[in-house]
C-alpha cells in the first residue's frame, strides 16, 4: 500500500505533484491546518503530515496520529511542532533549513541598509509632501564593522554579502573553527569583543536556553555607542524593552527587526521609536523561497516514506538516499544485536557500550546506534523505534558510550554491544556477510558463526559432556522440532552457549525443564523479525 501524506497548509501544486510522482498518495487540504477539530479527526489515516506555520502539531494531535511516521515543516522554524511528543511517538520531524537561507540573509542586509539610511521614515516623509532632506542624515556601510552572532548557514551568507560591501566582519559562534573563519574571511571573536567593536550587529542563531536574551540589558551596555542592531532570526534573542531604553538614551542608534518576542506582534516597546524599522516576519517571504521550501519538504518526505532516506531531521540522524541501501543491512544487524541483549537481559540496565570495528566505524554510527537502542528497548516497549529509543535511554539514566576503531580481526567490520546491569555484564557481536544478512559472531566472549532465525532458544551452560543430547531429548519429548543449532564454547572458562533454531516459540514449561539441568545457567526464547 502506498504511503499517504496530508498537506494541511498552503504548498505549491508543484510540491504536491512531487509526492504523486514518487508514489505517495497525497490529500491537499491547504486550509485544514486552521480547523483543529477536523484535523484531529482525520490525522490517524496518514503516514506523513506536510505543514507550514498555520498547522499546530500539538501533543494532542500527535497522540491521535496513530499511523504518522513523519512531519515535514516547509521552512526552518519548528516552533509549531511538539518535538518531544513526536519523538516519544517515534515520529520524525523534518524541516528545510536551506530553502530560505538566501532570502533571510538578504532581508537582514536590506534592514541594515534601511536603518543606516533611515529609508522608511524618509519615504513616509517624502510621500507626505515634505522635503526634509537635512532630517535624514545616514551613515555609510563601507568600512564599518559588522558583528555577526551565529555564523552558520544564514549567518555565513550574511558574512559573504557584507564582505562584498567592503565591511569588516567579526563573528561570534562557539561552533566556528579558526580555519573556517579564515576561509570565510571573517575574524572569530568572543561575544564581548564583538559587542565592543561592531558598528552593526546582526543575529543568526536558533532560540535555545543559551541564546535566549543573548542581547539583554547587560550585553547592550557593552556595545559601541551608535551601534545599530538587526534581528531576522528569532524573537526573544534581544530583550526588546532593554533595547528600547538603549535607543531612547541614544546609546543605540537604530534597529531593524523582523521577529518579535510575541507574534503576531501587535505591540512592542520598539514600535514608534525613531529609526526603528519593523517588518512582519518577512525573512522567508519571497516567491523563490516559498517554492524552494515546499519542493524540498516534498522531496524529503517522499524519500523517507518510499526509500527510507532521512534528511534534515530534527530528532533523528540523517540517512542519505545513497547511504540508505548500504546502511540498511547494518541497521538490521544493529537492531538484532540490541534485540538479543534486550531479550536475555533480566535486570535493569546501567551502562551500554557500542564498539564499531573496521568499516562500521566509518558508517553513519548515529543511525546504527539509534537502531541498536530501539532493538534493545523493544522487549519492554513494543512501539519504540529509532527516533524514540535514544530519548528513552536518556530518560532512564542509562550511560551510553561509543567506541570506534580500525579493523582488528578477520572481519572487515563488526558491531559489538556490551550491556552492564546491576548483576552482570553481557556482550554480543555481529557482522553482515555478502548476502546482506546479519550474523552473530560472538556471544559472552565466545566465538561462533550463527544465522538469525525467527524463533531461537539461547542456552548458556557449563561445558560438560552430554549437553547436546539432553537439549535434544528434552525438546523432542516436548514436541519441539530443532531445525538447526549452533554451538560455541570457551575451554579456559568452561562456559558454553547454544543457539537452537526451532519452528515456534516454546513455552515456559519447556524452559523450566531445560534449566532444571544443573549445568544450564539460562535458557531464553528469542524472537526476531526476519523480513
Amino acid at each position: 500500500m502506498a504511503p499517504r501524506v496530508l498537506v494541511s497548509d498552503a504548498l505549491s501544486e508543484t510540491a504536491v505533484q512531487i509526492f504523486r510522482d514518487r508514489g505517495v498518495e497525497v490529500d491537499f487540504m491547504p486550509k485544514l491546518g486552521k480547523d483543529k477539530e477536523k484535523l484531529l479527526e482525520i490525522i490517524g489515516d496518514y503516514d506523513g503530515l506536510a505543514i507550514r506555520s498555520a498547522t499546530k502539531a500539538t501533543e494532542k494531535l500527535i497522540a491521535a496520529a496513530t499511523n504518522l511516521k513523519v512531519i515535514g515543516r516547509a521552512g526552518i522554524g519548528v516552533d509549531n511542532v511538539d518535538i518531544p511528543a513526536a519523538s516519544r511517538r517515534g515520529i520524525i520531524v523534518m524541516n528545510t533549513p536551506f530553502g530560505n537561507s538566501i532570502t533571510t540573509a538578504e532581508h537582514a542586509i536590506a534592514l541594515m541598509f534601511a536603518v543606516a539610511r533611515q529609508l522608511p521614515a524618509a519615504d513616509a516623509s517624502t510621500q507626505a509632501g515634505k522635503w526634509e532632506k537635512s532630517k535624514f542624515m545616514g551613515v555609510e556601510i563601507t568600512g564599518k564593522t559588522l558583528g555577526v552572532i551565529g555564523a552558520g548557514n544564514i549567518g555565513g551568507i550574511v558574512c559573504s554579502r557584507a564582505i562584498g560591501l567592503k565591511m569588516r566582519v567579526v563573528a561570534y559562534d562557539p561552533f566556528l573553527s579558526q580555519e573556517r573563519a579564515e576561509e570565510m574571511g571573517v575574524t572569530k571573536v568572543e561575544l564581548d569583543e564583538l559587542l565592543a567593536q561592531a558598528d552593526f550587529i546582526t543575529l543568526h542563531v536558533p532560540m535555545t536556553d543559551k541564546t535566549r536574551g543573548i542581547l539583554n540589558a547587560e550585553a547592550l551596555a557593552k556595545t559601541k555607542k551608535g551601534v545599530r542592531i538587526i534581528n531576522c532570526a528569532r524573537g526573544g534573542l534581544v530583550d526588546e524593552a532593554a533595547l528600547a531604553e538603549a535607543i531612547k538614551s541614544g546609546h543605540v542608534a537604530g534597529a531593524g527587526f523582523d521577529v518579535f518576542e510575541t507574534e503576531p506582534a501587535t505591540e512592542s516597546p520598539l514600535f514608534g521609536l525613531p529609526n526603528v524599522v519593523c517588518t512582519p516576519h518577512l525573512g522567508a517571504s519571497t516567491t523563490e523561497a516559498q517554492e524552494n521550501v515546499a519542493l524540498q519538504v516534498a522531496e524529503q518526505m517522499s524519500d523517507y516514506l518510499v526509500r527510507g532516506a532521512v534528511s534534515n531531521a530534527i530528532n533523528m540522524p540523517s540517512i542519505t538516499a545513497e547511504e540508505a541501501p548500504v546502511l540498511k543491512p547494518f541497521i538490521r544487524l544493529a537492531d538484532v544485536l540490541g534485540s538479543f541483549a534486550g531479550q536475555v537481559t533480566e535486570s535493569p540496565i546501567k551502562e551500554i557500550e557500542i564498539l564499531y570495528d573496521g568499516v562500521t566505524a566509518g558508517m553513519n554510527t548515529k543511525a546504527l546506534t539509534s537502531a541498536l537502542l530501539a532493538g534493545l528497548i523493544r522487549n519492554q516497549v513494543s512501539d519504540v523505534n529509532m527516533v524514540s529509543a535514544p530519548i528513552m535511554v536518556k530518560e532512564k539514566g542509562i550511560v551510553l558510550s561509543e567506541v570506534k576503531r580500525d579493523k582488528t580481526g578477520v572481519y572487515d567490520g563488526y558491531i559489538k554491544l556490551t550491556v552492564t546491569t546491576e548483576r552482570q555484564t553481557r556482550s554480543v557481536a555481529g557482522t553482515v556477510f555478502s548476502d546482506g544478512k546479519p550474523r552473530f559472531i560472538q556471544i559472552k566472549g565466545i566465538n561462533l558463526d550463527a544465522d538469525v532465525g525467527q524463533h531461537m532458544i539461547y542456552i548458556a551452560n557449563t561445558d560438560v559432556p552430554g549437553m547436546i543430547g539432553f537439549m535434544g531429548s528434552t525438546l523432542g519429548d516436548a514436541g519441539v522440532n530443532i531445525a538447526n543449532f549452533q554451538l560455541g564454547r570457551e575451554k579456559e572458562s568452561g562456559n558454553a552457549i547454544a543457539l537452537l533454531y526451532v519452528d515456534e516459540l516454546v513455552g515456559q514449561d519447556v524452559l523450566d525443564k531445560l534449566t532444571a539441568h544443573h549445568a544450564i545457567k539460562q535458557a531464553k526464547p528469542l524472537v526476531f523479525n526476519v523480513d
